[in-house]
């Protein structure tokens, strides 16, 4: 991972964080747009952090572990986890910072969590809020903590190698799902026989080079539904011959369609745009940029 997000590795900058925030009394909701292929350099905090994007993915390392997220899902670091954070293809970064005496009842171990659409739909009124009301603000902020107690820990995240040449492979497949290549020929391009690739990839990652690129596939999907892309269009860019393959396998592992998952996606967005329309500018003293 540190050569995934690193100096050293063509292409990728660093990004800085906003500076002079402070702590968080009890929230800081982090607004700021993460350009493709840029990180924040591995640190950590006295306080803990929901690490979240309301679009695009994420690449996040922490406890030795590297994961790739979508907007469906984020990643709890407890105060004082050494953690990196980057984006392959850009991001909308709108994370939280929890304070250490808000955070009682939520997990106490890195976790990645399901952001259900209530949580998302607070995260962005949160960020969206101004100075007028600071009742309000306070009634948002006590929902998302509470959310956050409830959130459900899921294994679904995207695991990510740390062997350069494994590395590689996996970011050429994120770039370009459709890649047709398969192991034999991986193997040449990276030095290594199908058998070794095969066997040094499931050591890494935790499963099959097969198995990680449909959940590639799907996180992608996910990514690529909060656009205004055809459906057709998401199917042929991730590698499917045709949209009813995609929504097939689409529906087998959300248990809905993609139409619906997008429409889902437009409701939560809307519901934060008439929630500031009911109420007006609304306070977020912990909001920054």
């Amino acid at each position: 991972m540190k050569r995934h997000i690193s100096p050293r590795n063509a292409g990728w900058k660093t990004v800085d964080a906003p500076h002079g925030l402070g702590s968080p009394k009890p929230l800081i909701v982090r607004v700021q747009s993460l350009p493709a292929r840029s990180y924040f350099a591995e640190h950590c905090h006295g306080w803990n952090q929901l690490v979240y994007a309301i679009s695009g993915a994420l690449t996040v390392k922490a406890d030795e572990r590297s994961v790739v997220i979508s907007p469906e899902q984020a990643v709890w670091l407890p105060a004082g986890t050494k953690h990196s954070v980057g984006s392959l293809m850009g991001a909308e970064f709108r994370s939280l910072w929890v304070a250490n005496a808000a955070s009682q009842g939520m997990t106490s171990g890195t976790t990645v969590i399901h952001v259900s659409p209530l949580l998302r739909t607070l995260i962005v009124e949160a960020a969206s809020l101004k100075s007028e009301d600071r009742r309000y603000a306070a009634r948002v902020i006590a929902l998302i903590l509470d959310q956050l107690r409830r959130a459900t820990p899921i294994s679904a995240a995207l695991p990510w190698p740390t062997h350069p040449g494994l590395l590689a492979l996996c970011e050429t497949l994120y770039a370009d799902p459709a890649n047709p290549r398969h192991a034999e020929r991986w193997g040449r391009e990276i030095g290594m026989s199908p058998r070794t690739l095969t066997r040094h990839f499931e050591r890494e990652v935790g499963m099959s080079l097969r198995a990680w690129r449909q959940r590639l596939r799907l996180l992608k999907a996910i990514e690529l539904l909060g656009s205004d892309l055809p459906i057709t269009e998401i199917a042929l860019r991730l590698g499917y011959s045709s949209a009813s393959a995609f929504i097939f396998m689409f529906r087998s592992e959300m248990r809905i369609s993609p139409l619906q998952h997008r429409r889902n996606l437009g409701h939560a967005a809307s519901g934060a745009t008439s929630s500031r329309h009911r109420s007006g500018p609304q306070d977020a003293p912990h909001r920054s940029r």
